[in-house]
């Protein structure tokens, strides 16, 4: 699996938002200062949020971005579904709408059992975990074994 900088980049913003709630809309220049992002990736990227629900906009001197709904309620699969389309592809189709006859037929129940495994991942960490930096136990599990270090 591969994580798109324009994913990257999307949870980056969203968490940038999450820490700076309260204070009001944040300008996308912001966003992209603080983050490293460029600005006119961001602005698109901040549209795609926008129409999933995931950041309001507010025009003019005093608008700029902010979370639509609790970061509590937004998870990282949310943020990159909403940026880059379904989690795992294969050949650009959902598993699911893959069929497989003779020696290949194996093979869908392990990209069926990838996709699980890595919405359970996603789909478990919220923007308010990680603006805490706080993940849950499963994903500290997986990240402090040595193996999930080290590049085959």
């Amino acid at each position: 699996m591969r994580i798109s900088a324009r994913a990257d980049y999307a949870v980056r913003a969203v968490l940038e938002l999450a820490v700076r709630q309260g204070n009001g809309p944040v300008k996308a220049e912001e966003i992209a200062a603080a983050q490293g992002i460029p600005h006119k990736f961001l602005e698109g990227i901040l549209g795609d949020l926008r129409r999933a629900g995931i950041v309001d906009s507010r025009r003019g001197g005093g608008g700029g971005y902010r979370l639509a709904r609790p970061d509590t309620a937004v998870t990282v699969a949310d943020v990159i579904r909403a940026v880059d389309g379904p989690i795992v592809s294969v050949r650009g189709e959902r598993p699911t709408g893959l069929s497989y006859t003779g020696t290949a037929e194996p093979l869908l129940p392990l990209w069926i059992a990838l996709r699980a495994n890595v919405r359970r991942i996603l789909e478990g960490v919220t923007i308010a975990d990680l603006a805490a930096g706080a993940l849950p136990e499963p994903v500290r599990s997986l990240a402090a074994e040595p193996a999930a270090w080290e590049n085959p």
